[in-house]
Parts: structure tokens; C-alpha cells; sequence
């Protein structure tokens, strides 16, 4: 059965993200995310299966240097103790370490490009594009961006 991490920030990536909680059925999977009081209860409802990282906000820029650094460090040993076969994302900051961290590794990458864009892309699917196995996008207006893309739908 393959390894499968599923990884996203929270809020509205994550909620994009568990709506592919069905495939969880159909592989050995592991959830990683940021670790914030209204998403804590996923230990309760995927036991063993969760991840977290530290919660960082752009707002604060410094913090969030040595936040974002310390999350790189930290998705490369939850990588290795997991070592998945592949990484489904929804974006955003927080994935797009790990997407490079399994690039390098040659395990596949999928981005799934957030719903809530459907005129402009986000920065991290800027980043991640280029290296993605699969990238999806939820509207056919986002493949003037990425040409690549193949149009999923929504996932909601």
C-alpha cells in the first residue's frame, strides 16, 4: 500500500484538504499541518496519522523567518520518519518545503491549487509548479498561468 502524506497550513487549505479525507481509506496515510487550537481535535479523529508543524504568520515577518526555518528543519524529519511515497498539497507556505523535500528525494509531488484563486496564482504554487508530478487547478481560468495544469474541479 503506498505512503501517502497529505500536508497543507491551516484554515482554508486544510479544509480543502480533508475534503479528500475519503483517499485516507485507500492508502497508508499521514496528515501534517500547523499546529492551532481549532485544528488540535485531528489527533482525536486521525489517531497517529497526525503531524504538526508550528504556526507562523507573514505578518510578523521576523518570527515568522525563524518559524518558516524551523518548519523546514522539522518537515525533513517528519519526511524521513514517515518516508512517503508521495505528498498531496494544498498549499500553502507551510507544503511547499516539504514538496522539495520529496522532489530531491524522487517521491511524487501533487499540488492541488486553492479554490479560493481563480484569477490569480498563489505563491506557493509559483514555487511549486515547476517541480510538481501533478498540478492541479480548481478553475480552467488558472491554466493561463499553468499551462501544464490539469483542470480537477472543485474539491469542495
Amino acid at each position: 500500500m503506498k505512503k501517502v502524506m497529505f500536508i497543507s497550513s491551516t484554515g482554508g487549505h486544510l479544509t480543502e484538504l480533508l475534503q479528500l479525507s475519503p483517499l485516507f481509506e485507500k492508502c497508508e496515510y499521514t496528515l501534517v499541518t500547523e499546529k492551532t487550537k481549532s485544528n488540535e481535535a485531528l489527533t482525536d479523529k486521525y489517531p497517529g496519522h497526525v503531524h504538526y508543524l508550528a504556526y507562523g504568520t507573514k505578518q510578523h515577518l521576523l518570527k515568522y523567518l525563524f518559524v518558516f526555518s524551523y518548519n523546514v528543519l522539522k518537515s525533513f524529519f517528519i519526511f524521513l520518519k514517515v518516508k512517503p511515497d508521495a505528498i498531496v498539497t494544498t498549499g500553502t507556505h507551510t507544503a511547499v518545503p516539504m514538496c522539495y523535500i520529496a522532489h530531491l528525494m524522487k517521491k511524487k509531488v501533487v499540488f492541488i491549487e486553492t479554490f479560493a484563486n481563480s484569477k490569480s496564482p498563489t505563491q506557493a504554487g509559483k514555487l511549486v509548479y515547476p517541480i510538481a508530478d501533478l498540478f492541479v487547478v480548481q478553475w480552467e481560468s488558472m491554466l493561463e498561468y499553468y499551462p501544464n495544469a490539469v483542470v480537477g474541479g472543485w474539491i469542495f
